[in-house]
């Protein structure tokens, strides 16, 4: 299973960035091999082309781990088949045994970033 997580600059140590949208980069960690990939955010929100769930597709994830996301980033997630699961904090490894550990929620309408409707 391929997880990815928003962080500041990428890898296992670096910190789940709040902002999911606006990530600089995304760390990327396959469950089964243990390979770290990091990906910069070419997104829109970073001054490229398309919406960050159409490049998190690409890198073959089916989960997002993050702090929380917008409504809208909720309903392309779920056109991708990516599960997502908010409330991470701290390190990826964090988020990762927090996941592991079914300590995240799962995404909904319901907990999506109010002031975030993109």
């Amino acid at each position: 299973m391929k997880l990815c997580i928003p962080t500041n600059s990428g890898g296992l140590d670096d910190t789940v960035n709040d902002h999911f949208g606006r990530a600089p980069t995304f760390t990327v960690v396959d469950t089964e091999t243990n390979e770290v990939l990091v990906v910069k955010n070419r997104s829109e929100h970073m001054g490229g082309l398309g919406k960050p769930p159409e490049h998190i597709a690409k890198t073959g994830a089916g989960v997002l781990i993050c702090s929380g996301l917008g409504a809208r980033a909720i309903d392309m997630f779920a056109q991708f088949d990516i599960q997502i699961f908010v409330g991470a904090t701290g390190t990826v490894r964090n988020a990762i045994d927090m996941w592991k550990e079914g300590k995240l929620t799962s995404a909904s309408h319901d907990v999506a970033c109010k002031g975030h409707q993109h």
